[in-house]
């Protein structure tokens, strides 16, 4: 476990995981907010936090939300790179047919840790050869 630094708006704000060894830390609404039906809002959440190098924040849709209501994320998922300390933010989209109410202290989203590589990039003449080739979407021939 990392210990993460954070500045919240309101304490109760705070990042939290559900349960014991949960991947995402929810994220919840400062305030109530409607998203009419296919329509988007932005709902900052009032936290701030310090991610350590070599470690990025991946905002991602709560799977709840996204089943009972087509509540979801469009730039899913949203990075919070280690350099980053303005608030976090996320939009919600509604692909539902109704209008839905976010209300005050809703887990909106989970924020999901995970350490990285950069990479350095070289050009060559050609690539090595592999199994798949360059077969993309579909190519398995598997619906």
């Amino acid at each position: 476990m990392i210990t993460i630094p954070v500045v919240l708006k309101d304490k109760n704000l705070k990042p939290t995981y559900a349960r014991k060894n949960d991947a995402g830390a929810d994220l919840r609404s400062p305030f109530s907010a409607l998203i009419p039906a296919g329509k988007r809002i932005f709902i900052p959440t009032g936290v701030h936090i310090q991610l350590p190098d070599n470690c990025v924040g991946f905002i991602v849709p709560r799977s709840g939300l996204a089943k009972k209501h087509g509540i979801t994320i469009p730039n899913a998922p949203g990075v919070v790179d280690s350099g980053y300390r303005g608030e976090i933010g996320v939009t919600l989209h509604n692909l539902g047919d109704e209008d839905y109410e976010v209300q005050e202290g809703e887990r909106i989203a989970q924020l999901v840790i995970v350490p990285f590589v950069q990479a350095s990039f070289v050009e060559v003449d050609a690539l090595e050869e592999s199994h798949r080739g360059t077969g993309g979407f579909g190519s398995t021939g598997k619906d």
